[in-house]
């Protein structure tokens, strides 16, 4: 341990990081002038629209489908809305079981808890993925998996898909963390019945808000677009089934307005067309922290299979069995030197970061494996505006601030 301590500059000890961990960069002359052109209309609401014309949000759905390869896309208010539209098109009713990850943000409890349903938290692994024997084990408790691609980390979708093919459970995808990401060549989403997607701030493309659904299941895709508000224009949704599709379930699926707007759409349409020049710079920004970072003393690395496309936009490293005074002590220390390290082992939860026995709707569950896991995961997220320089810093900071607190251990 010395011989390391002793491989790092004094300058590892003593750089600070001045970078913003919240910034994002500026949205492109193209999507400010597809902006200003819609306010510019003021036809903002996405059934607004005269004579043939093709509004903003319609073209948005087209071109996601397209990108992802579905028959169908939908665009809405959020990534939670999208997750709770999906929910009630498969059919989950109050006091119904949903299975789903016990590594997840608060929203995909919270989108199952807003139908009335029950989360049935399934575990996670060193790999930062959904337990796939933990799920086999769970797998007759309920008929639906909501599955979140935690912190863009894919597990193998081919075995996941045969447990719950085996025993008739639908999979919705929440990839709200894997937009431009995927498994052996196929998209994130297009693995289970449904898959979301968020347009929020911190994501992939960013209006501030906003979600996307696809699926390939006329009958799904018909509820989702009735059910999002659609007002009987359903006809003007070029990424949805015919209008035979509606006949049957107009009269009785709930309006629950959750439309996204034109001026978000137009706002999203030239990022999309961008993603994959943004997901290579992202990875690019991902390696540099995972090469500065290989090696360090009591970090452990989350290895990333070769069938997984990643999508680098954060990064997680584990400080398994570590005390939790001494992970508190590297997190006050890098944020001390301008780094922002969350942690998924806290007590309480903190802005973005909370765990599923924090959940107090949720049944609580022992899931002593999960917790052993959760105690160690340190995440951080990687803007675009950071350069790979700058990755390398803040890879250098953590790095000399873990070995020093692992020294002392």
């Amino acid at each position: 341990m010395m011989t390391d301590q002793a491989s790092l500059s004094d300058d590892a000890y003593n750089e600070v990081f001045v970078g913003a961990f919240t910034q994002q960069e500026p949205l492109t002359d193209a999507a400010i002038e597809a902006a200003v052109a819609v306010m510019r209309t003021g036809r903002l609401h996405r059934y607004n629209t005269v004579g043939s014309e093709i509004s903003e949000t319609a073209a948005l759905e087209v071109e996601f489908a397209n990108y992802v390869g579905s028959k169908y896309a939908l665009a809405v208010a959020s990534g939670g809305y999208a997750m709770g539209c999906a929910l009630r098109a498969v059919g989950v009713a109050p006091g119904d079981k949903v299975l789903s990850n016990a590594f997840t943000l608060a929203p995909v409890p919270g989108a199952i808890a807003a139908v009335g349903a029950q989360p049935v938290f399934v575990g996670v692994t060193e790999a930062l993925t959904i337990d796939l024997d933990d799920l086999h084990s769970k797998i007759g408790e309920a008929r639906i998996l909501l599955l979140s691609h935690m912190r863009g980390h894919i597990c193998d979708m081919d075995r996941l898909m045969d447990i719950c093919d085996d025993a008739g459970v639908i999979v919705i995808e929440d990839c709200a963390h894997t937009m431009g990401g995927g498994w052996r060549g196929v998209a994130s989403g297009r693995h289970g019945a449904i898959g979301c997607y968020s347009c929020q701030t911190y994501k992939h493309i960013n209006s501030g808000e906003g979600g996307l659904i696809v699926t390939d299941d006329s009958t799904l895709a018909a509820r989702m677009v009735l059910m999002s508000g659609s007002y009987m224009l359903y006809e003007r949704h070029d990424a949805a089934p015919g209008p035979q599709a509606f006949e049957g379930l107009k009269y009785d699926m709930p309006n629950i307005s959750g439309r996204m707007d034109n001026l978000r759409a137009a706002i999203l349409r030239p990022q999309l067309a961008e993603l994959d020049t943004q997901v290579a710079r992202w990875n690019e920004r991902y390696l540099a922290l995972e090469e500065g970072l290989r090696a360090t003393p009591g970090l452990t690395l989350v290895e990333r299979p070769e069938e997984e496309q990643i999508v680098g936009s954060s990064f997680q490293f584990l400080l398994l069995d570590w005390h939790g005074d001494k992970v508190r002590d590297v997190i006050g220390r890098c944020g001390a030197r301008g780094v922002e390290l969350k942690w998924f082992g806290a007590e309480d939860p903190v802005a973005f970061t909370s765990k599923y026995d924090q959940w107090r709707y949720a049944e609580p569950q022992l899931m002593p494996v999960s917790d052993r896991v959760l105690a160690g995961v340190v995440d951080l997220r990687v803007p675009l505006t950071f350069s790979t320089e700058d990755c390398a810093q803040i890879a250098r900071i953590i790095r000399a601030e873990v070995s020093a607190v692992h020294q002392a251990v």
